[in-house]
């Protein structure tokens, strides 16, 4: 059977928590669960480190504008991480290229990080703090459950996986405009404070009146 299904859906959800599905994977092969996952993922050194990594982005994930910092850092992260699985998921398999594995992987996790970083900026023009922790929380039982199900009906699970990138890419097309006159605003707060810096005025308070 070709591992393409596998390793689409772990391109997906490594766009969205990488170090989720390194994790989940790695514990799936060392338990026996499947015979899919390499030895490579099953290293306890390399479960460590995903599990720490995980737990720093369950916090950092959850805290408003701390959250897009972090989308920031694993814009190489995150595709390359779905590049690494895919590669590793198909020479593990022999039923298909590794290199191939790894664009698609590496793709789709490209495609997946972009909704993700794209929602967080535009859920971020909100002044309220409770639609990150929601957003994160879904986003990770979102990945724990396709990687989950792809363990054993690995072809449904790409189908789901794409429906979704579809839409997010979607709700992203829709969402730029907001995005873009969020930025609009936050460039002017920042440049009437730089111009109110330089004359000694606070924003919004007029200058003194002259002594005479």
């Amino acid at each position: 059977m070709s591992v393409l299904p596998l390793v689409f859906t772990s391109g997906w959800a490594s766009g969205v928590n990488a170090y989720a599905v390194v994790l989940l994977l790695g514990i799936f092969g060392a338990t026996g669960v499947t015979d899919a996952v390499p030895e490579s993922l099953q290293r306890p050194e390399v479960l460590i480190t995903a599990g720490v990594l995980f737990l720093c982005e369950a916090i950092a994930d959850k805290i408003p504008y701390v959250d897009s910092v972090w989308d920031s850092v694993h814009t190489v992260i995150r595709p390359a991480a779905g590049a690494w699985v895919g590669a590793v998921l198909a020479g593990h398999s022999g039923s298909m290229n590794d290199v191939v594995a790894g664009l698609i992987g590496g793709s789709s996790a490209l495609a997946s990080h972009t909704v993700k970083a794209g929602t967080r900026m535009a859920i971020n023009t909100s002044p309220e703090p409770f639609s990150n922790v929601i957003m994160s929380f879904a986003e990770d039982l979102g990945v724990g459950g396709i990687v989950s199900f792809a363990m054993f009906h690995p072809q449904a699970a790409a189908i789901i996986a794409a429906v979704l990138l579809v839409a997010g890419l979607t709700v992203l097309f829709f969402l730029i405009s907001r995005i873009r006159r969020f930025l609009r605003r936050r460039a002017q707060r920042r440049e009437e404070k730089r111009l109110a810096a330089q004359v000694g005025h606070p924003p919004g308070r007029p200058p003194d009146p002259p002594p005479w």
